[in-house]
């Protein structure tokens, strides 16, 4: 397939491998950054990079005491997360999507909320009464609504304002 752009003809294979490349080249950074961060605080832990999606994705693992990394709540994970993203910015001038996980709380996270965005999706499919969810960020949010939208006769919107937004499973 071919793409034309400013009237120059380019393979889509080719800009899909330079959206990677450019992903990549964010892992990579942001992998530095980070490298260099764990020697400063004294923290062991292996870095892996990989892509998925439209996102580098960062994953610190194998070191003792990561769950300080983490924090309460992983409000740590957030913070640091953020930090790594602004680091990643001042080298490309472009803002970064990257994610970042330590001692695969993220993943472990990601399962919770889409187990519990299921089960309340089941129980209004059934009930026929909405149900409202405790506040959550973003991110959370995204996964819930993600769950929901696969189960059939419910669908669910974010209301309230931050920090107390949160999601709500409805009959469809």
């Amino acid at each position: 397939m071919t793409v034309e752009t400013d009237g120059v003809n380019a393979d889509t294979d080719d800009l899909v491998s330079d959206a990677e490349e450019a992903l990549i080249e964010e892992g990579e950074l942001a992998g530095d950054y980070l490298e260099q961060l764990l020697d400063v605080l004294d923290f062991d832990g292996d870095i892996d990079l990989d892509v998925e999606g439209d996102r580098a994705v960062v994953s610190i693992d194998g070191g003792r005491d990561l769950s300080k990394l983490v924090g309460r709540n992983g409000e740590v994970l957030d913070a640091l997360q953020e930090l790594t993203r602004l680091a990643v910015q001042q080298v490309t001038g472009v803002r970064s999507r990257l994610m970042l996980d330590v001692a695969g709380w993220r993943a472990k996270r990601r399962a919770e909320l889409s187990a519990l965005g299921t089960e309340a999706a089941k129980r209004v499919a059934a009930s026929g009464k909405p149900e409202a969810l405790a506040p959550m960020t973003p991110f959370e949010r995204k996964i819930v609504h993600d769950a929901v939208a696969a189960v059939d006769g419910v669908s669910s919107e974010s209301e309230g304002v931050e920090p107390n937004r949160h999601v709500v499973v409805v009959p469809a």
